[in-house]
């Protein structure tokens, strides 16, 4: 799988283009849209998956087929397999309420959005946080190999293992 990070908006919102054979998943497109449509190109599209409804991570939702859009309201904690894409959806709230994290086991890789960033957690103060709900949500994520490649919403990638402990 290859995975292309595009960086749009005011704060700089990861955008993440996942592609096997052609097919592409996209994650959180967040602005600039037209950024987003370059790096697609001609793949197909099988899906949009927001990790959060923040303004920054929905920008560019209304560009997409609103049947492709993948987020809390319509997957549940367990296994897909879309197309040639197979996750898992775990519950992660504490930055807001809505929040998913996407694990890809087989390529040991995990996307967070406002979760987990390299060096930190999301903010619990803003509309739909929660500390308890993070301390939570940081707690069932310790259950996951600490190799783990996270893809954060925001700056660097880093490794699960130096941000959990």
């Amino acid at each position: 799988m290859q995975v292309n990070k595009v960086v749009v908006g005011p704060l700089e919102t990861n955008c993440y283009i996942l592609t096997i054979n052609n097919k592409c998943l996209v994650i959180d497109p967040g602005d600039e849209i037209d950024k987003i449509k370059q790096e697609i190109d001609k793949k197909k599209i099988v899906g949009v998956i927001v990790t959060h409804h923040h303004f920054d991570h929905i920008g560019g939702l209304n560009y997409f087929d609103k049947n492709l859009i993948l987020d809390k309201n319509n997957l549940e904690e367990k296994e897909y397999n879309i197309e040639d894409f197979i996750f898992e959806v775990i519950y992660t709230p504490g930055h807001k309420e809505d929040a998913i994290t996407i694990y890809f086991k087989q390529y040991s890789i995990m996307f967070t959005g406002d979760f987990i960033f390299e060096g930190a957690i999301g903010r619990v103060d803003l509309e739909g946080g929660s500390t308890i709900d993070m301390k939570k949500s940081l707690n069932k994520i310790k259950k996951y190999y600490g190799g783990i490649n996270v893809y954060p919403g925001h700056g660097n990638s880093t490794y699960l293992y130096k941000e959990i402990d």
